[in-house]
């Protein structure tokens, strides 16, 4: 082999290896997980559990949450389709708007996200379920919203 072919090899290598870092670093997606650029932070990995955890089980059609009572903070709520449709949990309020990745029925995740003072609506993105009754209003840094809206069922199909 000649120097020059071997330089080539060599380049072709740089190269290769290159676009695939680029093609890492640009990430996969497609996981239906969405949020909005004002979101202070937004995780859905469990290798990033931090802060108080917080049980969120959806189900057909509510969100019924571990605590009622929260104080700014960070949290990771760990989402559990416990339902038979597909089901997301969303945050809402002066902290940012966070979204986790939508479940199949069965399927868990994390969400981490920092809560700021004031009020927040929690909720179901998935089309249509929040108005069948998948939301709830939670404050923070203060008294909690009423409990019956976080067990209250709502109308269904």
């Amino acid at each position: 082999m000649t120097t020059a072919h071997i330089c080539r090899r060599v380049l072709l290598g740089v190269a290769a290896g290159g676009l695939t870092a680029l093609l890492a670093a640009c990430g996969g997606g497609g996981n239906g997980s969405s949020s909005n650029n004002n979101s202070t932070n937004n995780s859905t990995s469990n290798s990033d559990a931090t802060g108080t955890k917080v049980t969120a089980e959806l189900s057909d059609f509510r969100i019924k949450l571990s605590t009622e009572k929260f104080q700014p903070g960070q949290y990771t709520f760990t989402a559990k389709n416990t339902g038979s449709h597909d089901h997301a949990l969303e945050i809402e309020g002066p902290g940012g708007e966070n979204r986790s990745k939508t479940l199949e029925p069965g399927q868990s995740t994390t969400l981490t996200v920092t809560l700021k003072s004031g009020s927040y609506e929690v909720y179901c993105p998935v089309d249509g379920h929040k108005d069948l009754g998948m939301k709830m209003d939670v404050t923070v840094g203060g008294t909690s919203a009423p409990s019956d809206n976080n067990t209250t069922p709502g109308n269904g199909y």
